[in-house]
């Protein structure tokens, strides 16, 4: 897996344990080992910027997910025999925002980062949650993909 981690950022954090759990994930959703992703690090203000310009929302959030293939759950996209890597796009997470999110839930910070991490890959993989269904399924697969790297889903 070629996970491309840009800490934009001054939050100190174990990176390595981050690009870790995001190659976790991809090879558990089946993907080629030559899958390619970005994962940034970003301020909020940074965040609150793609926000506002991709998704039309004020302010910062915690992750943000550009998806640049086609997938639905469970189905990846597929490496074509000889093909390039897949890209499947871009993850931005806030970290800023993921720490004040988390202490406002009562939730360990690094526990929700980790979470973070996870929910915007499976966006990128066609997760959604739309609706209680839809949600159910995605928070299972997290807590599974969270579970194995001794992490909860807060």
């Amino acid at each position: 897996m070629n996970i491309f981690l840009a800490d934009e950022q001054d939050e100190p954090l174990s990176v390595d344990t981050l690009t870790h759990l995001a190659e976790l994930v991809l090879e558990s959703e089946g993907l080629d080992g030559a899958t390619e992703m970005t994962l940034m690090l970003v301020t909020d203000d940074v965040i609150a910027g793609y926000n506002q310009q991709f998704m039309e929302r004020d302010g910062p959030t915690d992750v943000l997910a550009f998806p640049l293939e086609h997938s639905s759950p469970g189905n990846p996209p597929q490496r074509k025999l000889n093909g390039p890597p897949i890209n499947l796009g871009d993850v931005i997470i806030s970290p800023e925002y993921v720490g004040r999110q988390a202490a406002g839930n009562g939730n360990d910070a690094n526990d929700e980062l980790h979470l973070m991490v996870v929910h915007g890959i499976l966006h990128l993989l066609g997760y959604d949650h739309p609706d209680d269904s839809t949600a159910e399924t995605m928070e299972q697969r997290e807590r599974d993909l969270l579970t194995q790297v001794g992490r909860i889903r807060p």
